[in-house]
């Protein structure tokens, strides 16, 4: 079962910033969340009831799982010193 992928506007606005060739690591990364949103080393948000991250290389993805609907919302792309202020 295919997940779809729906992007926060403020998340798609910072895949636009970033830098070329880590904005295509980043959106493949993206895009193989829809065949497995919770790939090996992904890690759970504590106090958050279904977000989690991935890390791709200083980067951090952080998204909702919506298994009920099958959609995987991507909320933020950032550099991991500033993924989680």
């Amino acid at each position: 079962m295919k997940y779809s992928i729906l992007y926060k506007r403020s998340a798609a606005d910072e895949l636009l910033l970033l830098p070329a060739s880590n904005a295509h690591k980043v959106k493949s990364a993206i895009d193989n969340l829809a065949v497995n949103p919770r790939p090996q080393g992904c890690i759970k948000l504590s106090g958050l009831i279904n977000e989690y991250r991935i890390r791709v290389g200083n980067y951090r993805i952080i998204y909702a799982i919506a298994d009920n609907v099958i959609i995987v919302t991507v909320i933020r792309i950032a550099h991991r010193k500033d993924a989680y202020r």
